[in-house]
């Protein structure tokens, strides 16, 4: 074992030196594509920590750069050309999004301007474009108002996305919905189904969750965390040949993955689709080029969502949608999936790393985009949150570890201590996109 102490991060803090984050970085870059042999990752992290014993001496507190410089160097000497490629990439992807949040550009950047322009002119014209104009109508005892205005706009945007599909209904075979975690997609999925049924089309849906890879497959860190996140968790070979199977008419055995267990059983439920009927399939990727790369495009009707909130706190600065959606993962996960709000904190740096990367960016493609941000939502959020984010603040304030926790915690802790909390969720209609998150919903969820 090396005798390193400490790693020097980009920010010049120190954190403990160890193998596991070096040969989960390996891992993870292996998982790119398609292998998934642990061992072969935790030998090629000896031999990088052999490289660095050998240029550096004992007392030495390497710098991440130099750790992954000599990563690269192992994996090239070693002669794994497609490995070394897609590690060099994982390193030169991470630069990109450092600078380009040293430049404060966000990656959210990629919703049209005409969508952002939109919602902040709905939101002006209707006094929700701050917290404060937010206060002062709850001050009023207009809050049943605001959750009306705000379903009302949700609904008319799901509306719109069913006229597309329908005067696409010809050529249209597939049906995506997509997005980043917590935007809201099963609610959306299902209110879109119901339009579209009354319409006379008929829908065949698909669990894409059904084809994890197994557990033990995926990459870990040194918290023991597991990354669901990335589409490499999903088993793309499997889901392109059931997709291109379906579209040809031709049955396919569904898998079923044991979420308690980790474990995906194959072939296990059968799937047909009929002439005339329209898959309709939520998933985080949906809208990945390799998720669906052998059917037609024009066969797909693809929509993203978001929650694009254009609220200001007293600041001026803009309330950042990933805070939104970890909120409510918070709220959901705790309530459904016996999930502690503080796991939801310490796991979201996977989440929103993954989403920048492979969700996000795939928005370009989308033939809509719905915004799924009900500004009534935050202050039913904050008496359930404001004290969690207050204690997260202060607990993880000086670990260097756990930074990015600290950030979140204390952004939105400033956020919510703003907001004039509303006790009673009675105002929310039962098959609002909301439920899907605080409970208490009239739809069936799957």
């Amino acid at each position: 074992m090396s005798g390193f102490s400490y790693v020097i991060k980009r920010n010049g803090s120190k954190v403990p030196f160890t193998i596991d984050r070096i040969t989960n970085a390996i891992y993870r870059a292996a998982v790119a594509i398609g292998e998934r042999d642990k061992n072969v990752a935790k030998e090629l992290a000896l031999k990088a920590v052999t490289c660095l014993e050998a240029t550096y001496p004992p007392d030495h507190n390497p710098h991440i750069e130099e750790i992954q410089d000599c990563v690269e160097e192992t994996i090239i000497k070693q002669g794994l050309a497609e490995l070394a490629k897609a590690y060099i990439l994982y390193r030169s992807e991470n630069k990109k999004r450092r600078d380009e949040r040293a430049r404060r550009f966000n990656y959210e950047d990629n919703i049209p301007w005409e969508k952002i322009w939109r919602t902040l002119r709905w939101a002006v014209n209707h006094d929700l474009h701050s917290i404060e104009a937010l206060n002062a109508r709850i001050a009023k005892g207009q809050f049943a108002d605001i959750v009306q205005e705000s379903e009302a706009f949700y609904h008319s945007q799901v509306s719109d996305a069913a006229d597309m599909i329908l005067d696409r209904s010809d050529s249209v075979r597939m049906v995506f919905v997509s997005g980043p975690s917590s935007s809201g997609k099963t609610t959306t999925t299902i209110k879109l189904e119901q339009k579209l049924n009354r319409e006379g089309l008929r829908f065949v849906s698909l669990n894409v969750d059904n084809y994890f890879f197994d557990l033990s497959m995926h990459p870990r860190d040194e918290f023991g965390d597991y990354d669901f996140e990335t589409p490499q968790a999903l088993d793309l070979a499997l889901i392109n040949d059931h997709l291109r199977r379906l579209m040809a008419g031709e049955e396919i055995l569904v898998p079923r993955y044991d979420f308690p267990t980790g474990t995906r059983f194959p072939d296990q439920t059968p799937l047909r689709m009929h002439p005339g009927d329209i898959l309709l399939i939520d998933s985080l990727h949906g809208l990945n080029r390799d998720f669906s790369k052998d059917i037609d495009d024009r066969m797909k009707f693809r929509l993203y969502l978001e929650p694009l909130m254009q609220m200001q706190d007293r600041d001026g600065t803009f309330i950042r949608w990933t805070d939104i959606r970890m909120m409510r993962r918070m709220l959901r996960d705790e309530k459904f999936r016996a999930y502690n709000p503080e796991q939801t904190l310490l796991h979201w740096h996977y989440v929103r790393a993954s989403e920048m990367r492979h969700i996000i960016p795939n928005n370009i493609i989308a033939d809509m985009i719905i915004n799924s941000a009900m500004p009534y939502e935050l202050p039913i959020y904050q008496p359930q949150l404001v004290d969690h984010f207050a204690q997260w603040q202060r607990t993880y304030k000086d670990e260097p570890l756990r930074e990015d926790a600290y950030n979140r915690a204390k952004r939105i802790y400033e956020v919510l201590k703003q907001i004039s909390p509303v006790h009673s969720d009675a105002a929310v209609p039962t098959d609002s996109v909301i439920r899907e998150f605080i409970g208490g919903s009239s739809l069936k969820y799957h």
